[in-house]
């Protein structure tokens, strides 16, 4: 297996600009294919997960073209995929697989949809039943309730609300509304539990209105999608990824500062920016500009101990786990049992990680409880599962002033892959 070994850490300072934000990215793509007009995108993500999504809308007739590195150009469908087969790999791209489902659904085309063994392992039951009430026909090819997919065509029937939960994944309501106006009827959505990582679906109510449809949102429980098409706004330009910023933003406290984040702000679409909040709470020094975000930790270590709430911002929390090492008692984290469904059960994996480390770890279904030591074990050897936020939050790690390994580091592919890099580049190693 492919390892990284770090250093102990010391400080870290300076400046990082961040990719494009992987959600902000697929949907995009996503939207632009299914507008009517020409839509450029600047400042999209180099990713995995969006090069899934590019090869997909290739596969479906949509004509991409790359203007420049991180620069693309769609030209709009005018609402339906010219490709009425097709046979689609998806990785372990949930933000490309979930919309594509929905908007496939309702395509009037047949379409299998496939993924590496995580992704058939990633629940997407909630979503095809919403779809199936709308008229979807869609059939599981091996275990029921999960990938791959064979889509055929829908006989539409959208009268009723279709209900849907919100408690497993937000990229399922962001699939069903993005879909929706392909159906070319308005119709309403009730979710029937509560809502979890609800900026989420903020970035997707924000982008569907920049390509001119409008969703109305009855209360905290319904949305009324209405009978309208997606049009090009022209350009627009991906924010960078505020989930990608948590990690530099961390550092930054951890190893003293300042240590300024581009491509984020205080005016940014994404809710993890809130995760400098959260900083604040436990003692870190946070700044905010219009497009940048900065840390430091003017008195120095430990951190205060926290117990919050991480419905919103579970990405983000992942970083705080880690953060978790360097508080003056224990930490808990809670509401986070999305963890379990995302690249890899993302609790199970933390818990026994940060215990390689020296941790005192306790879990449940949905929480994560973490009592630091003096002094962590030197020379772990952090395993990743291939997800991508396990390599990049255990980086933190070497602040503790111990050596860390990283294996399998090339999985930062997914959003970043240039991340260890970067922060080699802003952090002094001892």
């Amino acid at each position: 297996m492919h390892y990284l070994d770090l250093p102990p850490s010391i400080s870290a300072r300076g400046s990082v600009n961040l990719p494009g934000s992987k959600s902000i990215s697929n949907r995009t793509l996503l939207l632009a294919a299914l507008s009517e007009g020409v839509t450029d995108i600047r400042g999209l993500l180099h990713s995995d997960d969006t090069e899934r999504m590019l090869e997909a809308l290739d596969s479906l007739g949509v004509k991409v073209e790359k203007t420049a590195e991180q620069d693309y150009r769609i030209v709009g469908t005018g609402g339906h995929f010219p490709a009425l087969e097709a046979d689609l790999f998806l990785g372990n791209a949930g933000t490309a697989f979930r919309p594509l489902t929905a908007a496939l659904a309702f395509n009037g085309g047949t379409y299998r949809l496939h993924g590496v063994p995580r992704m058939h392992e990633r629940p997407i039951g909630d979503l095809v039943d919403a779809l199936r009430q709308a008229g979807a026909d869609i059939t599981y090819l091996g275990e029921e309730g999960f990938p791959p997919l064979l889509i055929k065509p829908a006989r539409i029937a959208t009268d009723e609300a279709i209900r849907i939960r919100g408690d497993v994944s937000s990229q399922f309501l962001t699939a069903l509304l993005m879909a929706l106006p392909m159906t070319g009827r308005q119709t309403s959505i009730q979710l029937v539990s509560e809502l979890i990582s609800k900026p989420y679906i903020e970035i997707t109510l924000k982008l569907m209105a920049q390509f001119g449809v409008q969703v109305s949102a009855e209360g905290e429980d319904r949305f009324s999608v209405p009978a309208a098409r997606y049009a090009s706004p022209g350009t627009l330009f991906v924010e960078g990824d505020a989930s990608s910023a948590s990690y530099f933003l961390a550092a930054g406290a951890l190893g003293g500062g300042p240590l300024r984040v581009h491509g984020v702000g205080a005016n940014s679409i994404q809710g993890d920016v809130a995760f400098a909040e959260a900083l604040q709470a436990i003692g870190v020094s946070v700044t905010y500009g219009e497009n940048w975000i900065e840390t430091s930790l003017p008195g120095g270590l430990p951190l205060k101990a926290f117990d919050r709430d991480f419905n919103h911002i579970p990405d983000a929390a992942m970083t705080l786990a880690v953060l978790a090492l360097f508080c003056d008692g224990p930490s808990r984290l809670s509401n986070i049992a999305s963890w379990r469904v995302k690249e890899t059960d993302r609790i199970a994996a933390m818990a026994t990680e940060l215990r390689k480390l020296g941790a005192i770890v306790e879990e449940g279904e949905d929480w994560l409880k973490v009592t630091p030591v003096k002094q962590l074990n030197a020379n772990a050897a952090i395993d990743t599962y291939d997800d991508h936020r396990m390599a990049m939050c255990f980086s933190l790690a070497t602040f503790a002033g111990v050596p860390v390994r990283i294996n399998d580091p090339k999985c930062t592919a997914k959003t970043f892959p240039t991340y260890f890099e970067v922060f080699a580049s802003v952090v002094r190693s001892a």
